[in-house]
């Protein structure tokens, strides 16, 4: 028995690894595009950025004005690392506590009834940006250039020990004794 399921979870594997690239690509560009959106916002109308961080937006220990800069820095230097996956690891780390602040410092709205969604969209970036940071940014990214492992078609995950590689692998048969 298994031996079945071991076997069933290789096939899923072996049939799921070949995308492995795609989602972690799809993961950088859809996060970087939701916080360079923010950030140029914030570069483009600064002075509305500066009254909001005054008014609005509780940053904690930093200056309304240095919050501001760092703020959209972060927005803006973070995510076209992790467009092209250089140092993706440390853009994603630097997202998600840009991620995190920016929760903090608008909690007050976010934590209110009817923001719901809003809140939720940030657990998502922060999801996909902990994905991110764990299991790197695939195949598809500068950094991959400097990894073997990356190359060695893993698409930056690495297959489970349990699961030979699949071209070392024999076909499944019914009549298989060690079934």
């Amino acid at each position: 028995m298994t031996n079945i399921v071991r076997r069933a979870n290789c096939l899923a594997e072996s049939t799921a690894q070949p995308f492995a690239p795609l989602l972690l690509l799809a993961a950088r560009l859809y996060v970087s595009w939701q916080f360079l959106k923010s950030g140029w916002l914030k570069l483009t109308d600064w002075d509305t950025t500066l009254f909001l961080f005054r008014e609005e937006y509780h940053t904690p220990v930093l200056s309304p004005e240095v919050a501001a800069v760092a703020g959209t820095f972060g927005e803006l230097f973070f995510p076209l690392l992790l467009v092209v996956g250089l140092l993706g690891r440390y853009a994603a780390a630097g997202l998600f506590v840009v991620n995190i602040v920016a929760v903090a410092s608008y909690a007050h709205v976010l934590l209110a009834d009817g923001f719901e969604a809003a809140l939720g969209q940030h657990y998502l970036w922060g999801f996909m940006l902990l994905v991110l940071m764990v299991f790197g940014c695939g195949r598809w990214a500068i950094d991959s250039l400097a990894s073997s492992s990356s190359r060695s078609g893993s698409g930056g995950v690495r297959r489970s020990a349990s699961c030979p590689d699949s071209s070392a692998r024999r076909p499944i048969r019914a009549t298989d004794p060690n079934l």
